[in-house]
Order: C-alpha cells, then sequence, then structure tokens
C-alpha cells in the first residue's frame, strides 16, 4: 500500500462545487471526504478527524463563520475559507476568527491546491517543531506521511499511519488509550480498547525490531502507549500488550 492520504472535509452546499474540487484534490493525492450542510459538516468533523477543511460560507442551516468557531472550539484543524465576498474585512474577520486562509470564488484549483499544502505544512511545524519527527532509527514526515525505518521506506495502512501519527504528534510523551481510541474510530469502535491492542500489535510488527520486546512504541501499563524519542535507556516497561 502507498502512504496513507492526507483527508480533506469539503463542506459546500452545491453538488457541482463538491465535484470539482472532489476531482481536484483526488488526481492530487487526497481522500476526500464530503459535507452539504453544516451539521453534516460538524458531525464528519469530530468524528472522521480530517487533517484539512475546506469551508465555503453560505450553508443553508448555519454560516460558515459560526462552523468555523464551533470547529476552532476543540480542533486546529488547518481550514480554508471559499467565498464570493472579496472585501477586506470580510477576509481579515474570518482570518483573526481561525481561518488559515481565504479563497475567494471563483478560483483556479492549482492555486487552491497550493494554498491547501502550505496551510498544511504550516499546521505540522507548528505542531512540532520540525515536521519530521525523529524516534531512534524511525522517521516520520507530518506532511508527506511518508514513514522510513533506517532509511527504508515502510508501508502502512490507513489506520496503522493514524495511530503512529498521533503519537508522532506526542512522541516521547504518553497518549491515553482514550485519546487514540477517539482519534482513530468512530461508532461504537471508540470504547472498545481491544481494536486499539491490535492495532498496536500490528504496527509493532512492521516497526519493531523485536516486537515481543517494543523499544520504540511502549506500553504505559494501564493509562497508554509512548513513542520514545531516545533509545539510550531501557524500555519504560517490559509488557506487551
Amino acid at each position: 500500500m502507498s502512504k496513507p492520504a492526507n483527508v480533506v472535509l469539503l463542506i459546500d452546499d452545491e453538488p457541482k462545487i463538491r465535484r470539482f474540487l472532489r476531482a481536484g484534490f483526488e488526481l492530487n493525492g487526497f481522500a476526500v471526504l464530503e459535507a452539504e450542510n453544516a451539521t453534516e459538516a460538524l458531525k464528519i468533523a469530530t468524528f472522521s478527524s480530517p487533517d484539512l477543511i475546506i469551508l465555503d460560507l453560505s450553508l443553508p442551516d448555519l454560516h460558515g463563520a459560526d462552523v468555523l468557531e464551533r470547529i476552532r472550539a476543540w480542533s486546529n484543524v488547518p481550514i480554508i475559507i471559499l467565498s464570493v465576498v472579496a472585501g477586506e474585512d470580510e477576509k481579515v474577520r474570518l482570518l483573526q476568527a481561525g481561518a488559515d486562509d481565504y479563497v475567494v470564488k471563483p478560483f483556479g484549483m492549482a492555486e487552491l491546491l497550493a494554498r491547501s499544502e502550505a496551510a498544511l505544512r504550516r499546521y505540522f511545524k507548528s505542531a512540532t517543531e520540525n515536521p519530521v519527527v525523529a524516534a531512534g532509527p524511525l522517521s516520520v514526515d507530518l506532511v508527506t506521511r511518508s514513514v522510513s525505518l533506517h532509511s527504508s521506506p515502510v508501508r502502512l495502512t490507513r489506520k496503522e499511519y493514524r495511530l503512529l501519527h498521533v503519537l508522532a504528534m506526542h512522541v516521547g510523551l504518553v497518549v491515553t488509550h482514550d485519546q487514540l481510541l477517539k482519534e482513530i474510530w468512530s461508532g461504537n469502535q471508540r470504547d472498545n480498547i481491544q481494536y486499539l491492542r491490535i492495532l498496536v500489535r500490528k504496527l509493532r510488527q512492521k516497526i519493531e525490531a523485536d516486537p515481543n520486546q517494543p523499544r520504540l512504541l511502549v506500553t504505559e501499563s494501564g493509562v497508554g502507549y509512548r513513542l520514545q524519542n531516545r533509545l539510550d535507556a531501557e524500555p519504560l516497561t517490559a509488557r506487551v500488550s
């Protein structure tokens, strides 16, 4: 499997615009989610954790500015506004409210893609000092979503990468079981820790020299997991779960 794609959520009530955006993003390697109204958009943003949101201001049930405000209350995901309004005051207001960029309709797909890539780079650089997280021989590029071990590429499924991504964003720190379940799964699966243990086991098989004695992805018993940023000490726990 190729490296997992960045996931973009397209929020626009016009099917033609969504089809245009979907085609452009998919052609450039993105996985695409769609919402035609604010209610659906907020639900998808909450449970699917997209990496990027393209938000049109004119929605049938709630103004886009209100959607922006609600998402910003709990997430720093990059959000790019689409609008027919070209006035400077409107742009400034929304940028100050938390939008990462503002694109005026009509626009070219090449411009939107360039702005999207720039927003993702800024986001990942602000989340870590370097968009490439190193954990011993393991390297995770948070922008390109590429993973390498001893400089050789590692192929991961989407959920395996999502798990590694969340741990890499908190490298050296413990991430709780609840945090990981909420980031990776939706619905009833979010309450089943066994899914998480199985996924951790599969990921260890791909990144650990000895999956039964993990040195990179270690267990904090009863709490969660940690991606080690230094391997010059003994593992913090000998338990594998």
